[in-house]
Order: structure tokens, then sequence, then C-alpha cells
């Protein structure tokens, strides 16, 4: 087995901080198809750190590592405070929303909205870094409402660079705070690829990842031909094993597992271990729909969890497995 990838090696793929998506069931899931991509967790806000239950937001298991903790949050103090009590938590890496555009966000000011305040996010990163035994990145769109990205983009990275940050992924679609939701924010704004190649060009000492709209594992190859990563969101969520199966190729490593059916046997002693401690089935399996997305047996696998996982038990994970299974045989 390869030694752990440092986080900026790892960022060669990462799988993006996906709220209500990638918590620590989902991580683990991800993790055993990939001993080398950098996981994220979901946002947690610098608030909720500082009042609220840390051990129910920071805590993950050892084995996801490596793993980044991304927070939220517009006040320079409370990230600071934020980024020490989490530094107790040893993540391999403090990231910083700048990119998301949901309401509960915006009436935050933080995430996509502080596109438009490139100084406070200076303020911010720098406190942080000051802070975090472990590097401090940021995630941002290329810009946001009537702003223009050729202008805003370039200036931002070069803010960010000047308050020490040396790693960005950003996702390549503006976002519209408002008249779109946050769904929509994900489909309608146009990607534009183009001129986040051209930041890495611009921008040769800082390590950029692009984000956005990349569906497939090919897509991943072609966009690492420029640029130094690769962050994929929902294709990884709802197709893992096309994005994720054979990802330790990228660092000229073997995958763990050579099928699919692998991995689901795998995560069934921590499923059980997570039935046992009094957790549900859904809790896990819901991340694992797609893990045969295209394959014999897949609608079977989806049906069989989706209709029992919610109040089954193992028997429910087995039964669903066999569908597959014995389609494979």
């Amino acid at each position: 087995m390869s030694k752990i990838s440092s986080p900026t090696d790892a960022a060669r793929l990462s799988i993006a901080p996906m709220m209500d998506w990638t918590d620590r069931h989902c991580r683990v899931f991800h993790r055993l198809m990939s001993r080398r991509a950098l996981l994220y967790t979901e946002m947690v806000t610098a608030p909720a750190i500082i009042h609220g239950d840390r051990h129910r937001l920071l805590d993950y298991d050892a084995a996801e590592h490596p793993l980044a903790l991304q927070l939220g949050g517009s006040d320079p103090a409370e990230l600071e405070v934020a980024t020490r009590i989490a530094a107790d938590w040893g993540y391999d890496e403090i990231n910083l929303n700048v990119g998301c555009p949901s309401d509960r966000v915006q009436s935050g000011c933080f995430g996509a909205v502080l596109m438009k305040t490139p100084g406070l996010v200076a303020e911010c990163v720098a406190r942080m870094i000051e802070a975090s035994p472990v590097e401090v990145t940021v995630k941002c769109r290329i810009g946001v409402d009537d702003q223009v990205p050729e202008d805003v983009l370039p200036a931002f990275l070069e803010t960010m660079r000047a308050a020490g940050v040396r790693r960005i992924a950003v996702h390549a679609r503006k976002a519209w705070l408002q008249g779109l939701s946050p769904r929509e924010n994900r489909d309608i704004p146009p990607l534009d690829y183009p001129l986040v190649h051209r930041m890495k060009q611009d921008f040769p000492g800082l390590h950029l990842s692009i984000n956005g709209g990349i569906a497939s594992f090919d897509a991943v190859r072609g966009h690492l031909q420029v640029m130094d990563g690769v962050m994929v969101g929902r294709a990884a969520y709802h197709q893992p094993w096309d994005i994720l199966g054979g990802a330790d190729r990228l660092w000229g490593d073997t995958p763990p597992f050579g099928s699919p059916e692998q991995v689901a046997q795998a995560m069934r002693p921590y499923i059980a271990a997570h039935l046992a401690g009094g957790g549900r089935l859904h809790q896990i399996t819901r991340h694992m729909l797609g893990l045969f997305h295209g394959m014999p047996g897949a609608r079977g696998w989806k049906r069989t969890l989706s209709e029992g996982a919610s109040r089954g038990g193992i028997g429910v994970y087995d039964t669903a497995l066999r569908q597959v299974t014995q389609l494979a045989a």
C-alpha cells in the first residue's frame, strides 16, 4: 500500500465538499475506492464550531485521511477561533468557502457573496493561516452577479496570493445570487473552463484546481493536462465507481479494488458495526446508490436500498448486493 498523500499531492483529484452529502459515512465509502484522492467535509460554519457540538461537527474516522475541513464564515476573528479549535482534530487542510450560493449562506454574508469583498477574504485567510498548523486553502467562483470574471478572478487570485494562500479550487461558473436557486447555480451559469485554464498560465506559482461540471474520469485526465488538480462533485457522488474506481492510477498506483462488487463487500463490516452501534442502514447506503451506475443489476440494487434501508438491517444490504452479483455470475 502506498503512503497516504500529502494534501497538495492528493489535490490532484479531490471530491468537492457537498452539503448533506459528504458526511463521514460518504467519505469512508469514497476512501475505500481511492487511497490517494483528497476528501472534504461538508461546510461547517465558524459559529457552529465555536458554540455548537464540536465532536458531532468535527469527528471523523482516521481512515479518511487525507481530509480537509471546509469552513464557512466572514468574520476574521470567528474564523481564527474556529481554525484553532479545529486544529485539535488533526485535519490535513482547512478550506474557506467562497463559492456556495445558497440563501442561508448569503444571509450570513459568506460563501459566494464574499467574491464581492476580496479584501475581507484576505483578512479572513490571513487570520486562519496564523492560527492553523496545516495549509489554509480557498474554494471560489469565477465571479458573482454582474461581475466580469475576466477582471474579477485574476484580481481575486492575486489578493489571495498576497494574503498567503497557495492552493485554490475554482468553480468555473459565476454564481447569480439573485434570481437563481442554489440548484440552478450548479447548472445554468455557463462554464468557462478556458478562463480557469488561463489562470494556471498566469499564476504558475499557485496550485490551482478546476471544479464544475466535470462528469467523467476522461474529463479529469483532460483537465490535468493544464491544471494542478481537478475537483469533482456530483459525478463522484452519483457515479462513484466511474470517478474513483481507477483514480489512484493518477498517482501511478494500483487501485485498491478491481470492481464495485468488491467495494460493496468491503463496506459490509463498516455497515454492520454502524448498525450494531444503533445506527440506521439508510445513513450509509444513501451515499452508495450509484455504486453500480450503468451496470447490470444497478436498478435492483438501488431499488432495494431505496425502499428497504430506512427500516431494514444488514439483510436488506445483502439482498441488494445479490441483485448485482447474481447477474454478474
